[in-house]
């Protein structure tokens, strides 16, 4: 009797001219390579999608009737959601913008950054109103716009801010300087921070670092660098890396564990996928614009391909990853799996790391998101919100749902890179022995043999 894992699935390798070769399996995802149109498909579901399920309106919060009159504020005003985790302001938007960029550069269609620009038009507009609303009312969290007006978290400032300078860089939408000034200031001077200047919460424990903090400052940080030119927060944002590395990086695995806790630092470890993920898309993103000259460059690069090598390991044999990295009856997860296919296939275009080793990696793993892209647009099989916790019972049975904005900008951040990735002029790929080989254009024959 075949194992379960020799079942047949329901894929056939087309790339294999002899379907009746019995050397030939099936698989449970689209084992190929993809293709540009179908990507630029799966990409512009995604945006369908989101362009209904995040209005830019503002309506009464009891009648839920739009407001047209914004002379005078009202204390019942607030932004319009489609779904109670689909607000327009939470930090995973500012992913989704930065997916949306990406998409637009390697499709050169518009409409992608039009989403963006619409949003970013309607925080110009209706920050005024709401600014007015908290004057009057005092709503504090209650307000609407409380992240712009207000930062009180990481979650409030680093990542929507990070995609405004994007946006600001490229003119997409309008100038929001104003929002840029008060969020960044939030990072850089108001953020709890351990004595070293590790960036530190407060919540649910006392003192506690999250690898997901990393993407919450790291690129706010490294964007600031770049439009202002002051080198001052090129250093923070590589210090963080590096600092939150020795609190959180396991040498012996060399994967993050997802907190730590100053007031109980012995705690056992777990390696949550979402929180590698922020870990990984955090040094892409500074390597992106940290200046090759600086110090850190050539540690925060090393520290990358060490974590890549390490979860690329672990890639389950659909091509996406568990819950939890180092347990395989964890189950697979879209929002981790997506961060982890676009950092491999960015760091192969970008000479980090090598096509040979990881191209046919980011493509299985691409391979798997694909199905999880439903008719609608949605993103399936995404963990909702997850809180550093210190138990696997509480990881494992986190539920996923499509409206788990988390997995929409990585899903669209990875489409888009796979994009770059096939039409990559220096890397080829071939097709031999039923698999596929990634190699920089003109290396030549692989020197693999087929052994019978």
């Amino acid at each position: 009797m075949g194992s379960q894992a020799q079942a047949e699935g329901p894929y056939r390798n087309p790339d294999n001219k002899n379907l009746s070769d019995p050397g030939e399996g099936t698989y449970p995802v689209p084992y190929k390579k993809p293709t540009v149109a179908e990507i630029t498909a799966s990409l512009h579901r995604i945006r369908g999608f989101m362009e209904t399920a995040t209005p830019t309106r503002v309506v009464d919060k009891k009648t839920g009737a739009p407001i047209l009159d914004f002379k005078k504020p009202v204390a019942t005003a607030i932004t319009e959601a489609s779904h109670s985790d689909m607000g327009i302001m939470v930090y995973e938007m500012g992913v989704v913008h930065a997916g949306m960029v990406k998409a637009q550069e390697v499709t050169g269609d518009k409409r992608f950054t039009d989403l963006t620009a619409r949003h970013f038009n309607f925080f110009a507009d209706k920050l005024p109103y709401f600014r007015a609303q908290e004057k009057e009312f005092k709503l504090e969290r209650g307000n609407s716009f409380s992240r712009f007006l207000d930062p009180r978290a990481l979650d409030d400032a680093g990542s929507m801010c990070a995609a405004m300078m994007r946006a600001r860089a490229l003119k997409i939408g309008p100038d929001l300087s104003h929002i840029i000034a008060t969020c960044s200031d939030w990072v850089v001077n108001k953020q709890f921070r351990l004595p070293d200047g590790t960036m530190a919460r407060e919540r649910p424990q006392a003192v506690s670092l999250w690898a997901d903090d990393l993407y919450m400052s790291v690129p706010a940080l490294a964007e600031l660098g770049r439009m202002t030119g002051k080198r001052a927060h090129f250093d923070d944002a590589v210090k963080n890396v590096l600092q939150m590395s020795g609190y959180l990086f396991n040498k012996q695995q060399n994967l993050y564990t997802h907190g730590w806790n100053a007031n109980n630092p012995d705690a056992p470890n777990f390696y949550w996928a979402r929180a590698n993920g922020w870990a990984v898309m955090s040094m892409s993103d500074l390597l992106d614009v940290l200046p090759k000259d600086h110090p850190g460059y050539p540690q925060v690069l090393a520290q990358l391909r060490t974590t890549l090598k390490s979860i690329g390991e672990r890639q389950s044999g659909s091509g996406l990853w568990h819950q939890m990295l180092d347990r395989n009856d964890s189950y697979l997860e879209t929002s981790a799996s997506a961060m982890f296919v676009y950092v491999f296939a960015h760091a192969i275009n970008q000479g980090w790391i090598s096509p040979t080793t990881y191209g046919s990696i980011a493509q299985a793993g691409w391979a798997g998101l694909s199905t999880r892209i439903n008719d609608k647009g949605q993103v399936d099989g995404t963990c909702v919100g997850t809180t550093f916790a210190s138990d696997q019972v509480y990881y494992y049975n986190r539920p996923t749902s499509p409206f788990a904005l988390h997995g929409y900008g990585p899903t669209l951040l990875a489409g888009a890179e796979m994009i770059k990735l096939i039409n990559n002029p220096n890397v080829e790929v071939q097709h031999k022995v039923r698999t596929y080989h990634y190699m920089p254009k003109g290396a030549g024959q692989t020197n693999y043999r087929e052994h019978h």
